[in-house]
C-alpha cells in the first residue's frame, strides 16, 4: 500500500470545512511510519479535460491557489491508479475532494472530480476497458454519476442505508456480484461516522469496508484497486477512520 500525498495539501486554499487548518496533518499523524508516501505532479490540462470541459476549466483557473490544488489533487488520483493498475494498491490524500464536480459545473468543496479523472486516464492510455467506482462519502457523489451516466464501461455505486448494519449490507450484496472489470476505484468519504456529520458508521466499520473491498477488487478485478479522499471533517477522529479503513483495504 502506497500513500500518495504532497505537503502543499497541508496550505489552507479557500474557506470551507475540506480546506480547514490541520485537516490533513490530522490523517499524515495517524498514518506516520505505517506506509510509503509518494510525492504526485499536478494534473495537465488533457488530464482535466477527460472529463471537464474548457470553460469549466477556465472557471476553475481563475482562482489560482485553488486551481493549483485542484490539479495537483487531481494529478495524485491519477498516480494512484497507476499504481493500482500496475499492482500496487494506493491511497491519494488528497484535497480538494471532487465527487461533486460534474463535467460543467462543481459545488460541495469541489472542483475537479479526482476520481473520474484517474478513470479516465487509464481509459484513455487504453490499460482498462471497465471500471467499478464504490463511493461511501456520506453524500452522493453526483458529479462522479454525472461523469458516466449512460457509460457501459464505468459503473458507479453509492450504498445506501439508515443504519449502519443495512449500509454494510448493502455493500456486501452489491460486490457479491460475479461482473468482472479492470480496476476498482473507491471515493473514500469518512463524513459518514459516529461522530461526524452522519452519525453512523463505527471506526472498526471503515476497516471492514475496507477489507470487503479489497476481496472483491482480489476477486473481480485483478487486485487492482486505490482510492481517493473525499469528505470527513471531525479532526479528532478523520486519522484513525482513515488508518481503520487502510488497514482492511491493504494487502
Amino acid at each position: 500500500m502506497k500513500i500518495v500525498f504532497h505537503k502543499k495539501f497541508h496550505e489552507v486554499y479557500t474557506y470551507d470545512p475540506a480546506s480547514a487548518e490541520g485537516r490533513m496533518m490530522s490523517i499524515t499523524k495517524a498514518l506516520e511510519g505505517l506506509y510509503e508516501f509518494i510525492e504526485p505532479l499536478p494534473a495537465n490540462d488533457e488530464d482535466i479535460l477527460l472529463v471537464h470541459s474548457k470553460p469549466h476549466l477556465r472557471y476553475v483557473s481563475h482562482d489560482k491557489r485553488i486551481y493549483d490544488m485542484a490539479i495537483l489533487a487531481a494529478g495524485a488520483a491519477i498516480e494512484s491508479a497507476k499504481l493500482a493498475f500496475n499492482g500496487t494498491p494506493a491511497f491519494a490524500l488528497i484535497r480538494p475532494p471532487g465527487h461533486h464536480a460534474s463535467p460543467e459545473s462543481c459545488w460541495g468543496f469541489c472542483y475537479f472530480n479526482n476520481i473520474a479523472i484517474a478513470i479516465k486516464r487509464l481509459i484513455a492510455d487504453e490499460k482498462i476497458k471497465k471500471a467499478f467506482i464504490v463511493d461511501f462519502d456520506l453524500h452522493y457523489g453526483d458529479g462522479t454519476a454525472n461523469t458516466f451516466a449512460g457509460s457501459r464501461d464505468v459503473e458507479y455505486f453509492h450504498p445506501k442505508g439508515y443504519f449502519r448494519t443495512d449500509f454494510i449490507e448493502n455493500i456486501q450484496k452489491k460486490l457479491s456480484t460475479k461482473d468482472k472489470y479492470d480496476i476498482l476505484g473507491v471515493s473514500a468519504g469518512f463524513d459518514r461516522h459516529e461522530d461526524d456529520w452522519g452519525g453512523m458508521l463505527t471506526t472498526e466499520d471503515y476497516q471492514t469496508i475496507g477489507k470487503m473491498l479489497k476481496d472483491f477488487s482480489l476477486s473481480n478485478c485483478n487486485n487492482r484497486r486505490f482510492a481517493v479522499l473525499e469528505g470527513g471533517y471531525n479532526h479528532n477522529v478523520l486519522g484513525i477512520n482513515v488508518r481503520s479503513f487502510l488497514e482492511g483495504f491493504k494487502e
